[in-house]
């Protein structure tokens, strides 16, 4: 932690992240100024003031609490992708790499399979075949990054196997299972939570996309693609409908990004030796 306080990308991203996520939990727990899905047409195109501090939209709808709430839906399903991807990825990893031999073919094939396709249009895919549902979506995200957990894990691991230490425990009879969780698992956990940090920022932004799209949570729940999308045809009307949900996108993306990189500096071995 000393070490992760002193980068400030990690910083810079952190920060950004609290304030977000302090947003996220007021409208979690039904505090934002206004409902966000509730409608006052006197009010419609009010500009930024101190009763709406990013506006109204052209239902009235306050926009600040609309995107107080579209920020926690859009980190809802990112968290539940990539903890998805995550676990799937990291087993089909370990997998892949320890045992090679059918299982490394075998997931090896579904994970260029997977590959083959450009993600956004792989999520497309996947979402318009799905109910839709914040789950679903998530679920459609995760897909589509189970093969980066996957090649991310798998290549350590065939390191890791040739280790002296690794087979003092085959050995000495422990089961491979033993082996991958006790002894690879936590060499590569740096790998997987800086992984993790930069597929929240990507998950982000596929939602974000999908719901630009019309694939996203469906409506009346507020999503910030969705916002982006509605007020295209207002930005010359109402600017404030379209800068508001771009910019906190934006907040989002560079603020994990930031994050991530502040993360792979700090547990990145061969920069240990510099910071000190």
């Amino acid at each position: 932690m000393t070490a992760l306080r002193r980068s400030p990308a990690a910083l810079a991203g952190s920060a950004v992240l609290a304030v977000l996520a302090g947003v996220a939990v007021l409208a979690s727990f039904g505090l934002l100024p206004y409902d966000p899905i509730a409608q006052n047409p006197p009010a419609r195109f009010q500009a930024p003031s101190g009763a709406h501090l990013f506006g109204t939209d052209q239902f009235g709808r306050d926009v600040f609490s609309r995107v107080a709430a579209g920020v926690g839906n859009s980190a809802l399903i990112a968290v539940v992708a990539v903890a998805f991807a995550t676990l799937i990825g990291t087993l089909g990893g370990l997998v892949s790499g320890f045992y090679r031999g059918w299982a490394d073919g075998a997931i090896g094939g579904v994970t260029n399979v997977l590959f083959a396709f450009p993600p956004l249009l792989l999520a497309l895919s996947l979402a318009a075949v799905l109910d839709r549902n914040w789950f679903t979506i998530a679920v459609a995200i995760a897909i589509v990054y189970v093969p980066i957990f996957i090649r991310v894990t798998r290549g350590p691991v065939l390191s890791l196997r040739e280790i002296e230490y690794v087979k003092a425990a085959v050995a000495t009879g422990q089961s491979r299972w033993q082996i991958m969780l006790r002894h690879v698992l936590p060499n590569i956990t740096s790998i997987i939570v800086v992984q993790v940090a930069l597929s929240l920022s990507w998950a982000v932004l596929t939602e974000a996309s999908l719901s630009f799209l019309g694939l996203g949570t469906p409506p009346p729940a507020p999503s910030l693609g969705s916002m982006i999308f509605e007020a295209r045809s207002l930005v010359f009307v109402a600017p404030w409908t379209l800068i508001a949900p771009g910019a906190v996108v934006v907040l989002l993306v560079v603020g994990l990004n930031l994050l991530g990189d502040g993360l792979r500096d700090t547990l990145d071995p061969r920069n240990r030796g510099r910071r000190s």
